[in-house]
């Protein structure tokens, strides 16, 4: 059996995403499935999006998979700028709790007080490579591995996965959150940020939060059983319950 590599929510975190690799690394290596949400909120989401881009085109064995804050930036790119409608009304990827505007700053572009979308967005297009176009719009939205199931924020309980929409693989919360059922699948998600990660039986979130500061998780799967990689090597992931 050979293991497969998870890592949460990197928001931005260059330097953290760079920890994760290297313990895994040291853990021994394999496919790593990164669980979306590349930019917004840290300091470096040009750099995290150059790091995975080019290890796809090196031909690292990763899977890149679309967050909602990676939906969110490509639909602002577009030749006229769209707005991710399941966003809160009267919140837009610039809100100052979204984090675009940190996003746009790692590109060298800024936004000023009283300037208006039409300015940032042609600044944005000037300034955010086409290799970078190019992993944004490219990025499935689930990786199936067996019995596990990986995917940026959850599924709709009860619907097979040909019938799942992206909008729910990216950004449903309580209902999937909530429903204690087993699924067809043990399945690994983040999205939606705690203080660590989280065994619950019937599924397992990776984000820990490191959009907000705290420390980047990265896991490996060996089956349904899970460890999170540490400086000081694996921790095995029990269920919440035991």
């Amino acid at each position: 059996m050979f293991p497969i590599y998870a890592i949460g929510d990197i928001h931005g975190q260059k330097t953290m995403l760079e920890d994760a690799l290297a313990r895994i690394d040291r853990d021994g290596g394999g496919r790593v499935v990164f669980l979306g949400d590349y930019t917004d909120r840290g300091p470096d989401s040009a750099g995290v999006i150059d790091l995975l881009s080019r290890g796809l085109a090196e031909g690292r064995d990763w899977i890149t998979l679309k967050g909602n804050h990676d939906r969110m930036f490509e639909m602002f790119l577009r030749d006229h700028p769209a707005n991710d409608d399941r966003l809160l009304v009267g919140y837009h990827w610039l809100h100052e709790r979204i984090g675009g505007i940190e996003t746009l700053a790692s590109y060298g572009v800024k936004v000023p007080e009283g300037a208006r979308t039409y300015q940032v967005h042609a600044a944005a297009r000037r300034a955010v490579p086409a290799s970078h176009l190019e992993f944004l719009a490219g990025l499935p939205t689930y990786h199936l591995a067996g019995d596990l199931l990986f995917v940026h924020a959850g599924i709709r309980p009860g619907v097979p996965l040909a019938q799942q929409t992206e909008h729910d693989l990216i950004w449903i919360r309580h209902e999937f959150l909530d429903d204690p059922r087993p699924h067809p699948w043990l399945v690994v998600h983040g999205h939606t940020p705690g203080y660590a990660a989280e065994h619950c039986g019937n599924r397992i979130n990776l984000d820990a939060g490191a959009g907000y500061g705290r420390p980047l998780a990265a896991a490996v799967f060996e089956g349904r059983d899970c460890w999170l990689l540490t400086d000081s090597g694996r921790v095995r992931l029990l269920p919440r319950d035991r």
